[in-house]
């Protein structure tokens, strides 16, 4: 979901709208003030020769809403998002972009804490599953899980490589009652049924080192 509202932009190079604040000698916005944008967007804050810079609220005409800095008309500093779908962002924004660290809550009650880079989970993070309690702790590149990382569940955990999100390459299992077990996820090409476009579907096998008493539970 974007974080610009649609016309903000535009309006601002066409209408400024109406304006109550201070302004400097140039007659520019200049200090506190509150605007009201010809698409219905409100900004109330700080304005620096003309432009938000410090710090402001904003608010869109679809619900959403930011509280945080601003610099040269972007979020840039910290803030928090507000969607009108219910999810939130606070952290660090760069040039209007998600960028450092910050937290995401999801509208179904996830949330991931860790680095974005450019409005993707990158770096390193924590990724919770509301519902399940599990966790994914690791490296994100390009708002996947990636390289290492390690999914943490009720009883057991699975430590290893992973690539687009899967499980892929050498890893471990450790589970609660003490047992450990070694080996490697490999990708499978499978068939499809008759008719469907793709010929083929990829997917992971778990394939042990050692024989172990239980089989490890799905990802």
């Amino acid at each position: 979901m974007s974080d610009v509202g649609s016309e903000e932009l535009d309006n601002e190079r066409t209408n400024l709208g109406e304006y109550e604040g201070d302004r400097n000698e140039a007659g520019e916005r200049h200090g506190a003030g509150r605007a009201v944008l010809p698409n219905g967007d409100i900004y109330q804050g700080q304005y620096e020769n003309g432009k938000r810079s410090g710090q402001g609220t904003y608010y869109f005409k679809n619900g959403a809403r930011y509280v945080g800095d601003y610099h040269q008309n972007m979020k840039h500093g910290q803030g928090i998002f507000y969607y009108p779908d219910g999810s939130k962002y606070e952290g660090s924004w760069v040039e209007d972009l998600k960028q450092g660290h910050g937290i995401y809550t999801y509208p179904n009650g996830d949330t991931y804490d860790g680095d974005w880079e450019r409005n993707l989970r990158n770096g390193q993070g924590t990724y919770h599953y509301h519902e399940t309690g599990s966790k994914y702790k690791g490296s994100w590149v390009n708002g996947n899980m990636e390289l290492a990382g390690e999914f943490i569940h009720s009883n057991f955990r699975y430590k290893g490589s992973f690539v687009k999100n899967k499980p892929c390459g050498p890893g471990k299992y450790m589970f609660d009652i003490g047992c450990v077990q070694h080996g490697q996820y490999h990708s499978t090409e499978q068939e499809r049924a008759e008719g469907e476009e793709d010929d083929t579907v990829s997917s992971t096998v778990w394939i042990p080192a050692r024989d172990s008493s239980g089989q490890p539970p799905s990802l």
